[in-house]
């Protein structure tokens, strides 16, 4: 018996700036229907953003707990780091922050939901 990924549930409260976040970070294409936003990008499952009304940002890390993130490599910190921020991600941690994780040259965001994910050198 084995299992296989189907899909990444992210809940939000609202659903377009979270799913768009995403869209404009990792591209693919997004399904939309009143209570989920579907993102299907090449090679990977389905990102299912869930409408989620009453969902609070998490305050990490200064205090709740994250339950799961995503990790992105990238060849250039500099441009993703822009195209984070232009995105509508905001910066938890520097790269020389040691507590932001034990892969060096890692960097913290959240996306527009306060979902934290790293960005680190591939």
């Amino acid at each position: 018996m084995t299992f296989s990924l189907t899909s990444l549930i992210v809940d939000a409260a609202d659903l377009e700036s979270e799913s768009s976040f995403w869209h404009r970070l990792l591209g693919g294409s997004i399904t939309r229907t009143a209570t989920h936003h579907f993102l299907q990008i090449d090679g990977f499952p389905v990102i299912v953003i869930q409408h989620a009304p009453g969902h609070v940002p998490p305050q990490w890390p200064d205090g709740a707990s994250q339950q799961m993130h995503f990790d992105l490599a990238t060849d250039d910190a500099a441009i993703a780091d822009k195209r984070v921020l232009d995105a509508g991600g905001r910066r938890l941690r520097p790269a020389d922050d040691v507590v932001a994780s034990t892969q060096p040259g890692s960097r913290v965001y959240a996306s527009p939901a306060g979902h934290p994910f790293c960005v680190r050198s591939a």
